[in-house]
């Protein structure tokens, strides 16, 4: 696991940071690929700070790319592992980076794509204070392949609003995920709400967007 996390920064519109905003981005990107989000959410969250770090590893399929842990798709384990070796060194950053803004570990909130929105909601769910909010786009709710359902609801040390948005022509991540996942958090008392978005593919069209940066505007005031 490489050592310290980094990215592209916004500085909040307002000149002081209220909240910050972390974009965790999908498999062979790297945190350039969400930080426009953050412009685009600028006024509607002029506090906020947001910061888009790139992954730990260089992507074994992108050769410019990251990723937060190894996906072959060939072995049913490997989500789980990938996200349970990966959440220390994204916990530490996010530590870090309140720390940086002077600010209290409840004005923080998270926001995944893809295998973005697997570490943002194990590492989220796993926090000793509940970040304000996750947004999760086009992505899983990581689970043992033989979940024992008392042990994994044990691990769950925060339940903050988590809002799950997804392309109902999604061929990646097929949009049952987002089912699945709705009913996963439900089931762990985590309030979850979502937004399925007609016609589109494994990517973010504008009405996700404004979903997304509505919910973290509730749950920030």
């Amino acid at each position: 696991m490489a050592g310290e996390l980094d990215g592209p920064r916004l500085a909040p519109k307002s000149g002081s940071a209220q909240q910050l905003v972390v974009f965790l981005h999908g498999y062979g990107a790297d945190g350039n690929d969400l930080i426009d989000i953050g412009r685009a959410w600028q006024q509607m969250l002029p506090n906020a700070a947001f910061v888009s770090p790139h992954a730990p590893e260089p992507c074994g399929q992108a050769p410019v790319g990251r990723q937060w842990f190894p996906l072959t798709m060939r072995d049913p384990n490997e989500r789980w592992l990938g996200v349970n070796n990966a959440a220390p060194t994204l916990a530490h950053f996010l530590d870090a980076e309140l720390a940086r803004h002077k600010l209290p570990p409840s004005a923080l909130a998270l926001v995944g794509f893809s295998q973005g929105t697997m570490m943002a909601l194990h590492v989220g769910l796993r926090r000793a204070t509940a970040p304000a909010a996750i947004v999760g786009y086009s992505g899983v709710l990581v689970a043992p392949p033989d979940v024992d359902p008392d042990k994994f609801a044990a691990e769950i040390t925060s339940r903050p609003p988590v809002l799950l948005v997804h392309g109902d022509r999604d061929d990646l991540i097929p949009p049952q995920a987002l089912f699945q996942a709705t009913q996963g958090l439900a089931a762990l008392e985590v309030p979850v709400e979502w937004h399925l978005s007609p016609g589109v593919g494994h990517g973010i069209d504008g009405e996700g967007l404004r979903h997304g940066g509505e919910f973290l505007a509730r749950r920030f005031n």
